[in-house]
């Protein structure tokens, strides 16, 4: 069974910068699609970024030219650069792959 192991949340001013990243226990984010989501409280849980197998990425609008995904193979990773952050972006972000969550890392985003 894989699991997903998300890390890298916490309290970041306006304007600033974050890195979170998902770990698997296993080498799948070399063939499978991957997405990082976020929940933010009395919302519902929404795509933020996606990278699939063969590295092509997509955005959700909200925070393209802000966040960058990106994977390390070798080390079975996928990172979240979220640069420029607002206090919008504050909600718990997951990571997911093949129908499997991570527990999710705080975000919060606030002066």
């Amino acid at each position: 069974q894989v699991q997903l192991v998300e890390s890298g949340g916490g309290l970041v001013q306006p304007g600033g910068s974050l890195r979170l990243s998902c770990a698997a226990s296993g080498s799948i984010f070399s063939i499978y699609n991957m997405g990082w989501y976020r929940q933010a409280p009395g919302k519902q849980r929404e795509l933020v970024a996606f990278i699939a197998g063969g590295g092509t990425t997509n955005y959700a609008d909200s925070v393209k030219g802000r966040f960058t995904i990106s994977k390390d193979n070798a080390k079975n990773t996928v990172y979240l650069q979220m640069n420029s952050l607002k206090s919008e972006d504050t909600a718990v972000y997951y990571c997911n792959c093949m129908g499997i969550w991570g527990q999710g890392t705080q975000v919060t985003v606030s002066s």
